[in-house]
């Protein structure tokens, strides 16, 4: 494989010539953000600590887990890449399982979903690009959702997930 002599790189963005101090580190037993009893999320990297770079978060979805259903993101892509365990992955065609190495991108505007249909428990990587504040949806989706309505609408909209179930045909 053979590469242009002159690489493009987005513009600098830090402009020293000396490096600094400023990697953060996560120890891999530290204890999840958000645990229920259908599994758990780590913010591995989020938004805030990223300047908005991307966001990158570890999530477990027990045995037989709903998942998400179909939707998709106008702001930001979204990618899986599975760790353990199998997941349903749905890319806006079709539905394809996931295993261990696989990997999911979704452009912005993708269709997707996902859920793990097994009896076993899933853990799955999810990159988001550019970084989204995505910690407030992990942390009360499931709240909104019992809620349901035009309430669980608005907070889905307000997190740029625009699900098929919450739009009318047509309705844009």
């Amino acid at each position: 494989m053979s590469y242009p002599e002159y690489l493009e790189y987005s513009e600098a963005r830090y402009h020293s010539n000396k490096g600094e101090v400023n990697a953060a580190f996560r120890p891999a037993d530290t204890p999840p953000d958000i645990s229920s009893p259908g599994g758990s999320t780590r913010y591995l990297a989020t938004n805030e600590s990223t300047g908005g770079e991307f966001g990158l978060y570890k999530v477990e979805l027990g045995a037989r887990s709903a998942g998400a259903k179909t939707h998709f993101h106008k702001a930001m892509s979204e990618s899986f890449y599975i760790l353990s365990g199998e997941l349903e992955l749905y890319n806006g065609e079709k539905w394809a399982t996931g295993r261990v190495g696989d990997f999911l991108y979704v452009p912005v505007g993708g269709l997707h979903a996902f859920k793990n249909v097994t009896d076993e428990p899933v853990s799955v990587l999810m990159l988001f690009s550019p970084g989204a504040p995505r910690e407030e949806y992990f942390e009360r989706v499931a709240e909104m959702t019992q809620r349901g309505g035009e309430e669980l609408k608005r907070f889905r909209i307000r997190h740029d997930s625009y699900f098929l179930e919450d739009f009318e045909p047509g309705e844009e």
